[in-house]
């Protein structure tokens, strides 16, 4: 007497390893090569085809990082405060002329810096005497408060590599480089289509032994957050020569079909079928559950992947393992469009406790460890290690990710700290940066803290 299964996905023969089936899966699957050239707005979550080289030096020009008073290192105050007179003016967007030695040019953020100055003096740190001339403390730094030209990206520097899912920020560096276009890869065109009789589409009537289809709707939505060029099929019916004309019909149309349904064993599931009558099946039945009906198959080239037809064996076959395995659509790992590798989760970031400097003339220093953590998150975490120091304190933060050099500074200047870039390399990044009383009384003037 046969034995009646208790269990529903239960099928003879064997079965194939979901190692096994992604390996043939991408090796059958060709790398897409077409490029196309797109505008920036339209190159945001693009693959970029071409590395893209600066073409000029970022900032362009050596600038003035702050509000204050150009001079040149030979004139910068030894042991005593010294006065010079202000004889010329520079703003931002306006080239000033040369400046004469023993004075003093009033500058602002972002402006050139004048022929003959290399040193700026914060307009907080100074003070004005009775005769108008600008009177500047010793102990200031050569070069002090001064962007060089290239300091962030230097000319010919591969800023964007080819491979890469394009982001906003991305955009906006293409834009400082005076760009208006990209070169990216071409979308991937994907097919998506159900099968079966008793589905119906949402907004159309359903029978009363019908389901609305659900399983299309949720892959087009994933493929097109992987940057696919998704085309809707809607559903085909159980009628095994129209099936297969449709399926020859998209294979020439696309770069993958993707369908749900019709794999099993059942009588009436003509996928398997259909694909065997235009093409060649590779694969049939994987060791998972559920989702266990998987097939793939080439019709004229292009790769056919069937899975089941219930949304969970459709999702579960999609994403095998959850978060501890990635096999979300496997046969995207060849082409262009593949997302980029997840990053190790970094440790929780370290604060070394203060340690006294050599000079004593600061209230102690901070060492603040975001390698591995990508852009914003070292912005943000800056500034809110920034918050707990006092003024004096200095604060040695250490990144990873090249666009540090640009939001860090950035943040810096919104607080009112001083900032310099001590170290920067392929490896790493380190910024010394120090709490100021201006960046007090910001915190203070601050929403948050009048609330």
């Amino acid at each position: 007497m046969a034995q009646l299964s208790d269990d529903c996905f239960a099928f003879g023969g064997p079965m194939m390893s979901v190692d096994e089936a992604v390996g043939i899966i991408t090796a059958r699957v060709a790398k897409v090569v077409e490029t196309e050239t797109v505008s920036l707005v339209d190159a945001d979550g693009r693959v970029l085809a071409r590395d893209v080289a600066a073409p000029l030096p970022l900032p362009p020009f050596t600038n003035s990082a702050v509000d204050g008073y150009a001079v040149p290192a030979s004139d910068l105050p030894r042991e005593l405060e010294q006065a010079f007179p202000v004889t010329a003016r520079v703003q931002a967007g306006v080239t000033g002329q040369a400046a004469q030695p023993g004075h003093a040019v009033r500058i602002f953020t972002g402006a050139p810096m004048p022929q003959g100055t290399d040193t700026v003096f914060m307009q907080e740190d100074v003070r004005i005497d009775d005769g108008g001339r600008v009177v500047l403390p010793p102990g200031l730094k050569p070069g002090a408060n001064v962007r060089p030209a290239g300091e962030d990206i230097p000319e010919g520097h591969v800023a964007l590599k080819a491979g890469r899912r394009l982001k906003p920020q991305d955009i906006a560096l293409a834009a400082a480089f005076g760009l208006t276009a990209l070169e990216v890869t071409r979308r991937i065109r994907v097919a998506v289509f159900s099968t079966g009789d008793e589905l119906a589409s949402p907004g159309t009537p359903r029978a009363a032994a019908q389901l609305f289809d659900s399983n299309r709707f949720m892959l087009m939505v994933m493929l097109k957050r992987l940057g696919c060029a998704v085309s809707d099929l809607g559903i085909l019916r159980d009628e095994p020569v129209s099936l297969a004309s449709a399926l020859k019909q998209a294979a020439a149309a696309h770069d993958l079909i993707l369908t749900t349904g019709g794999v099993s064993t059942g009588e009436e599931d003509h996928v398997r079928a259909g694909v065997e009558s235009v093409g060649s099946l590779v694969l049939w039945r994987m060791a998972i559950k559920p989702g266990r009906p998987v097939a793939m198959g080439i019709i004229r080239g292009t790769p056919l992947v069937g899975g089941h037809r219930r949304t969970r064996g459709t999702w579960r076959g999609r994403h095998q393992g959850g978060a501890r395995r990635d096999c979300r659509v496997p046969w995207l790992r060849k082409s262009d469009l593949k997302p980029l590798p997840r990053l190790p989760k970094p440790d929780p970031p370290n604060v070394d406790e203060t340690v006294a400097l050599p000079h004593g003339s600061r209230m102690g220093m901070t060492k603040l460890d975001l390698t591995g953590l990508k852009c914003p998150l070292p912005a943000l975490k800056t500034r809110k290690a920034l918050k707990s120091l006092k003024p004096g304190d200095l604060l040695e933060v250490h990144c990873t990710d090249p666009l540090s050099v640009i939001d860090i500074p950035n943040l810096i200047r919104e607080t009112g700290d001083k900032v310099e870039i001590a170290e920067r390399s392929e490896q790493r990044i380190v910024f010394m940066i120090e709490k100021t009383n201006r960046s007090i009384e910001k915190d203070n003037q601050s929403p948050a803290a009048s609330s």
